[in-house]
């Protein structure tokens, strides 16, 4: 070994070399294999001035390399041909003049040979640039990487835009013989409380420098949409008068839509059979399930606009795909189309498919600062009339894309393979009933999923009760009602002189009435109820009604009340529980709530219990099942309130009410039904449903009289009178402690 050839080199030294070396060759070979279909011709020519030759693009790229890398670093190269840093210098001030970018397809001269001889000569010399490695320059090597692989992405937007311009419509790639996708998935929107969050580029790996300084961002809460819009969406809009509606539009955006006379996406053509789209596999019949693309900002705007929604802020795009399970995502690998949404949850079409617009503008973040000399043009200089978009594309280089990344165009541009995604703000959720959250995780969390039915009743399944207690099919209300008007006189003589009226549940406290008319000697009246709304409004409407009445509201859950309000002390107290909702409760559960009521309510209490009696089948499903639908409205709203209060993202669509009599256990059940196989998240855990397996929402048991007693005897109380109905069969029981 000679002193020249230094100390052996080990084996990192060596995977250095031949990573970096790799990496480039990798790269370099890819852009020629995109350019292998394409005739002389095709690489000549220029189709407007934002596009540029594919020849062009081949050339700029490997005066990237000798300019940045080769000049300066290896020790006796030979620039290939001086007057190519004129030819093929992009936008480089501090690097001298260059070719204007619209005369770009004016460059006959080189030959597409000569081009591809030049980059042989670059790489050669690059390969003994590398062999030792590229210690002292991996910041730069990796940068003129990624700017290659732009490259590459913007070589097949312009040969699309070029082949759409020729009236014999050729093909980049072959068809494909499938057919058209499946529709997708119903829209979801879901949710992101926002807050100070951090995003920009972190950690290792490469990042372009407009992707730093990391940053803190304040964000309200907001939803994004779970997938992108389609092409039969965008139809929709277009047939809605989407492109003639001046109100949709941002005012530079409709000026520019008249004045090139935008009618539909930019590669979309109206024929006698319909809308077809020019593609890099050639003119195709539009496919509705396929996500719109090449669309401009304005057009997204528009559209985000006539939907009710809005374009997300590149930040929350970012907080949105930070450390959350993104269904389906996968880095891009070349499909020259985007994907069709298919089934799963979360968020969808995040990287791969679609460069997504976002309405941030794009500018620098707090800190940043470009680098120095001609290389410190690469981002900077560009910060000024652009919008950000994310996520990547279908033709984007497989591992190019990051979270972080920030593409960029004009707002009037369409070119570039880009799509919708909508966002919308999220009002701030009220504060979590903590109860409410805990049941719900745990009942989600059983092998039969099942919500206790007391969270039925917030304002809206309070109001959504009332009206079925008004159904024709619905017997237990007005047939408890009639028995309680007809019986009333008698029940009165159960309820002493100056008591109190504890309501277990009282709702609107409709049939209590019927008891305050026939029992004026009452002095108090204590409704439990586990919904602020339906007990302010009860309370309201008695004052107004019974002034004398003294009212003791007790906000609770009535299966825990432990005390009784002040108001009732020293005084007798006859309990109160209508409706037959003990059959809401199991066995079990009921014993021990009746256990519990005779603690609350104290020896010697009386207790009015209804009870809904065994009957026909029929009878029973059609009063839970009603034909107008107002029973699974109520169902349905247990969904709709978890969502509301708890942050859940139950598609209200995607479940379907039930109504089963359940003759071992002597109960109708009601049940919601998974119509397919999905994922709900609530409280950042996911729960899987099968499709057909449901979420128990509710019991109603049906007794005897006698079942009943023997029940209520083995929690301590006595059965002393009944009065039953006429059938339907009901009951109010009156038991004593």
């Amino acid at each position: 070994m000679t002193q020249a050839e230094g100390p052996p080199k080990g084996a990192a030294d060596i995977a250095a070399q031949s990573t970096a070396l790799n990496r480039y060759r990798a790269v370099r070979q890819a852009t020629e294999a995109l350019t292998r279909a394409l005739t002389p011709e095709d690489q000549q020519a220029q189709s407007m001035p934002d596009a540029s030759p594919a020849k062009w693009h081949l050339a700029h790229t490997t005066w990237f390399f000798e300019t940045f890398l080769l000049e300066p670093r290896l020790a006796g190269y030979k620039v290939f041909d001086p007057r190519f840093a004129y030819l093929f210098n992009s936008y480089y001030e501090a690097l001298g003049p260059r070719q204007p970018r619209p005369q770009r397809g004016l460059l006959t001269r080189p030959s597409v040979d000569d081009v591809l001889a030049y980059r042989a000569h670059v790489d050669a010399a690059m390969a003994r640039l590398l062999a030792d490695g590229a210690e002292g320059f991996e910041a730069l090597l990796d940068l003129g990487l990624a700017h290659e692989q732009q490259h590459q992405e913007l070589i097949l937007m312009d040969v699309l835009h070029l082949f759409s311009c020729s009236p014999l419509n050729p093909a980049y790639a072959p068809p494909r013989s499938a057919g058209p996708a499946a529709p997708p998935p119903a829209l979801r929107f879901h949710r992101f409380e926002g807050g100070l969050v951090e995003i920009g580029h972190a950690g290792d790996g490469f990042a372009f420098d407009n992707e730093g300084p990391r940053h803190k961002v304040w964000l309200e809460p907001y939803a994004l949409a779970d997938r992108l819009v389609t092409n039969g969406e965008w139809l929709a809009f277009m047939e809605d008068g989407g492109y003639a509606r001046p109100e949709l539009w941002l005012a530079e955006g409709w000026a520019r839509a008249r004045e090139e006379d935008w009618r539909a996406p930019l590669y979309w053509r109206e024929g006698e059979g319909g809308w077809s789209v020019m593609s890099l596999r050639g003119l195709r019949p539009l496919d509705p399930a396929q996500p719109v693309s090449h669309v401009s900002f304005y057009e997204a705007d528009a559209y985000a606009t006539w939907a009710g929604a809005r374009l997300p802020t590149e930040a929350e795009w970012e907080h949105a795909v930070a450390g959350k399970p993104i269904a389906g995502a996968f880095l891009p690998s070349g499909r020259l189309e985007a994907a069709p949404a298919v089934g799963g949850e979360g968020l969808r079409q995040m990287f791969g498919d679609l460069w997504e617009w976002t309405r941030s503008a794009y500018g620098p973040y707090p800190g940043f600062r470009p680098a120095a000399g001609a290389v410190g043009e690469y981002n900077g200089k560009f910060m000024a009339g652009q919008f950000v978009l994310r996520g990547g594309a279908c033709v984007t280089p497989g591992g190019h894309v990051r979270a972080s990344y920030r593409n960029f165009f004009y707002p009037q541009q369409r070119w570039m393979f880009s799509g919708v995604r909508l966002a919308r703000d999220a009002a701030p959720r009220p504060a979590v009933d903590a109860d409410f959250e805990a049941d719900v995780l745990e009942g989600l969390a059983r092998p039969q999923k099942a919500i206790p039915p007391k969270y039925f009743y917030d304002a809206e399944g309070s109001r959504l009760f009332e009206a079925i207690c008004e159904l024709e099919e619905y017997y237990p209300t007005r047939t408890e009602i009639a028995l309680l008007r007809r019986h009333a006189g008698e029940i009165a003589e159960a309820i002493p002189k100056g008591a109190a009226l504890v309501e277990f549940g009282s709702g609107a406290s409709v049939k209590t009435r019927i008891l305050l008319d026939a029992a004026p000697q009452l002095f108090a009246y204590a409704p439990i109820d586990i919904s602020a709304d339906a007990l302010d409004a009860a309370v309201e409407a008695l004052r107004r009604d019974y002034p004398g009445l003294t009212l003791a509201p007790l906000l609770e859950d009535f299966t825990r009340a432990l005390e009784l309000p002040q108001a009732l002390a020293g005084r007798p107290v006859v309990g109160f529980f209508p409706g037959s909702t003990i059959g809401n409760l199991s066995p079990a559960e009921a014993e021990a709530f009746l256990v519990g009521a005779r603690r609350l309510l104290g020896r010697g209490a009386a207790f009015l219990v209804g009870l809904d009696l065994v009957k026909d089948e029929a009878s029973l499903v059609a009063a839970y099942d009603d034909a107008l639908g107002v029973t699974a409205a109520f169902n349905k709203n247990l969904l709709a309130r978890m969502n509301r209060e708890l942050g859940a993202d139950f598609d209200l669509d995607a479940f379907a009410h039930r109504a089963v009599w359940n003759p071992a256990q002597s109960r109708i059940e009601m049940h919601l039904a998974s119509l397919r196989d999905q994922e709900v998240r609530l409280a950042g855990r996911a729960f899987r449903f099968a499709e057909g397996e449901t979420l128990h929402t509710e019991n109603s048991a049906k007794f005897t009289v006698e079942g009943f007693g023997a029940l209520a005897g083995r929690a301590g109380w006595m059965l002393e009178r009944a009065w039953v109905s006429p059938t339907p069969a009901f009951a109010t029981v009156l038991l004593r402690a």
